[in-house]
């Protein structure tokens, strides 16, 4: 047994011995393995076999600028570090982690460059223009290239995990520029391609608003916009998206177009819903006083509308009882008003609409009184008067009155 012990302190003693020749020929520059044994006041303490630990400052555990040591490393973790100076007479060995990161980081992240990888990043730091990502060097990812969309605040990015790709390098000048927003749109564009490829026109599917314009909503059918045009929110008139939708909200959409060359996909919310003709049959009858509001003014008379997405027509001969030249006379664009339905006819998608017919009739005017005959011209005292002029109405009495007795006496 006791060969067995003195066999076993031998050993240790020449293993102990051989770490300690290799420490002693330890120079500045070198690059050493060690384990993680502490964390205390912010730097880390590493074994190396040696009579005293190495040290790693916060400073140099990290390309990117760091809080706490925990960071970066943990207890236990086994790390290659270079030897930045040795002090015997202090029993310090200051070490960096930093250096051998950065020396890996630059090959691997060349490679990577050239073959367009994706790889995962954990957000170090939030600064101003962006983000900062420890890749064995300092990588920034510039805000126009974290998202797909515009990210007002990025307070809540660090910490995140982002997937990226090496959009520029430039070891020269210790410059890493990262892109996440590359391998979202490259993802998009398949997701997008897959779901366009099993779309059909007049499907019926279920979307969540993203993103609301002036001109219309983007809507997402897993995993792919399509856009919802103002026109096609709602049966009725719709000024903005946002008076009828809202970002998050579930809709449920028809599809009306789809367009793999030109990436578009043309939805509409109003198609995936009951038609108002469909319900206005049971809701309108001819002979019906109905109250509605001009929505068109054309030549011929106006469109009025009397209930969501139903118009009907005004003819100008039904707009007053009175002549009118042009429908602008009388009525506007958005004026309430009354009117009899004369004819409606759902199948066919058609009204025709009476102002006038809910109006009283003016009173007819009188006729005019027969003019009253001429009076008699006075009689011509003397035919051969020069002064008394003979005329068809004199000659038509006075004639008569002056010779008619003789003329009796012809027959």
């Amino acid at each position: 047994m006791s060969e067995e012990i003195n066999v076993q302190e031998s050993v240790a003693e020449e293993v102990t011995q051989d770490a300690m020749d290799n420490m002693v020929t330890l120079k500045k520059g070198d690059t050493v393995k060690g384990t993680i044994v502490k964390i205390e006041d912010n730097q880390a303490y590493v074994s190396l076999g040696y009579k005293y630990d190495g040290i790693i400052q916060l400073r140099d555990l990290s390309a990117v600028q760091l809080a706490n040591a925990t960071d970066a490393v943990e207890i236990g973790q086994e790390v290659e570090v270079k030897v930045v100076s040795i002090d015997d007479n202090k029993e310090s060995l200051i070490l960096s982690k930093k250096l051998i990161d950065g020396e890996k980081a630059w090959d691997v992240l060349g490679q990577r460059f050239e073959n367009g990888e994706v790889f995962e990043v954990t957000v170090a730091d939030v600064v101003k223009g962006g983000l900062v990502a420890d890749v064995g060097v300092r990588g920034f990812i510039p805000a126009s290239m974290v998202e797909r969309h515009f990210v007002e605040d990025f307070s809540d990015y660090k910490g995140r995990t982002l997937r990226v790709k090496v959009k520029e390098i430039d070891r020269e000048n210790n410059k890493v520029i990262l892109s996440a927003k590359e391998v979202l749109e490259a993802e998009f564009e398949q997701k997008k391609q897959e779901v366009m490829s099993s779309l059909e026109v007049g499907q019926e599917l279920e979307g969540t608003v993203q993103r609301l314009t002036p001109f219309g909503a983007f809507v997402d059918i897993g995993g792919v916009d399509g856009l919802v045009h103002v026109s096609e929110l709602s049966w009725q008139h719709v000024a903005h998206p946002k008076d009828v939708v809202s970002e998050g909200q579930s809709v449920k959409v028809k599809v009306l177009k789809v367009d793999p060359a030109a990436g578009k996909i043309s939805l509409s919310v109003k198609e995936a819903q009951p038609g108002p003709w469909e319900t206005a049959a049971d809701q309108f009858k001819t002979g019906d006083i109905v109250t509605g509001t001009v929505r068109r003014i054309v030549s011929f008379g106006a469109f009025v509308e009397i209930a969501a997405g139903v118009e009907g027509l005004v003819h100008i001969s039904q707009i007053a009882h009175r002549h009118v030249a042009t429908p602008y006379e009388v009525l506007k664009e958005g004026q309430e008003v009354s009117a009899k339905i004369l004819d409606f006819n759902a199948a066919e998608k058609r009204v025709s609409l009476s102002i006038k017919e809910t109006e009283e009739a003016p009173e007819e005017t009188a006729p005019r009184a027969k003019q009253e005959r001429a009076p008699r011209a006075p009689k011509v005292e003397n035919i051969n008067n020069p002064n008394v002029s003979l005329n068809s109405s004199s000659m038509s009495y006075s004639l008569g009155e002056r010779f008619g007795d003789k003329l009796s006496k012809l027959k």
